[in-house]
């Protein structure tokens, strides 16, 4: 087919390699434009679907914006029979979404209508959701509403945001490869109208760790926020983030209080353990290594 190709973080990669495996044509990538990057943000950054695209000899248009009409025309006349979207950042207007001969058909990391929205993958783990997936979705113009073409499910089972990430990205590529063979066969399914969610963008205040809220979802919210923006607290006036910890049945009155000289802290039930944490302009370190050069003693107070 020939097919216009949209995304632009590294979770779309997979899927567009998978389509020129496939035998198919992709006459264009469409990602977000070069961010400011690298050491103090003086240079700018290509996203990872631009690197992979150029290194494939695909030609790569990053507009700032498709509702101008010559941005539209210029989509159009590349004369698609489908657009493939995976995690693009461009909200698509009626007449790109119409442009191609099947529309424009997205890679969605959730299974919807659960979790529709900008961070499904987080929202998940953090709402202890035992199962996610993958959706194929013909795009219409609502936020995540069109119809299903094909999904697949996996198990969170402690998994990290950035394995979920990998994970659904691959899948996502092989059910893309999948629902393209077969696109004039598939019926799409609409979505129900029970179970809806959404996944609200992850918002940097909240990757701060508030020890009164149970261990449990401390741990969730851990896993959620690995590897970026990372959870953390602020000890001694420095921030200290957590990248894996573990659930440890513990009390105390208060929430917060480093318990021992392994760094269990209490939280408002339960305790928690970091076993992964990284301070500021630092590798990452287990917590005894980091206590070893940066003392936390029991009975601190931790904010």
């Amino acid at each position: 087919m020939r097919i216009v190709f949209m995304g632009t973080p590294q979770f779309a990669v997979p899927a567009l390699c998978a389509l020129v495996d496939a035998g198919h044509q992709v006459v264009a990538a469409y990602t977000q434009p070069p961010r400011p990057g690298g050491r103090r943000g003086r240079e700018l950054v290509p996203s990872p679907v631009q690197v992979r695209a150029e290194a494939m000899g695909i030609e790569v248009r990053s507009p700032v914006s498709l509702k101008g009409a010559e941005a539209q025309a210029e989509f159009a006349a590349l004369a698609a029979d489908v657009a493939v979207v995976a995690a693009y950042g461009l909200i698509l207007p009626r007449a790109v979404l119409d442009a191609p001969t099947h529309g424009c058909v997205n890679i969605h990391a959730s299974l919807l209508p659960r979790w529709r929205g900008a961070a499904p993958i987080q929202r998940a783990i953090m709402a202890g959701d035992a199962e996610t997936g993958v959706c194929i979705m013909q795009m219409e113009a609502g936020l995540d509403t069109g119809p299903v073409l094909l999904d697949g499910r996996v198990t969170v089972d402690g998994k990290t945001a950035g394995d979920l990430t990998g994970e659904l990205a691959s899948l996502g590529a092989a059910l893309m490869v999948e629902t393209l063979s077969r696109l004039d066969l598939t019926v799409a399914e609409p979505q129900p109208d029970e179970g809806v969610t959404y996944a609200a963008k992850i918002d940097k205040s909240e990757a701060r760790i508030d020890w009164s809220r149970p261990a449990v979802e401390l741990e969730r919210l851990v896993r959620a926020m690995n590897p970026a923006p990372g959870a953390w607290f602020e000890v001694a006036g420095e921030r200290v983030k957590v990248l894996a910890a573990e659930l440890v049945d513990t009390a105390s009155d208060r929430a917060g209080i480093v318990i021992d000289d392994h760094l269990l802290i209490a939280c408002g039930e339960g305790g928690l353990l970091p076993t992964q944490v990284q301070r500021a302009g630092r590798g990452v370190t287990s917590a005894d290594d980091l206590l070893r050069g940066f003392a936390i003693a029991p009975g601190t107070q931790l904010a």
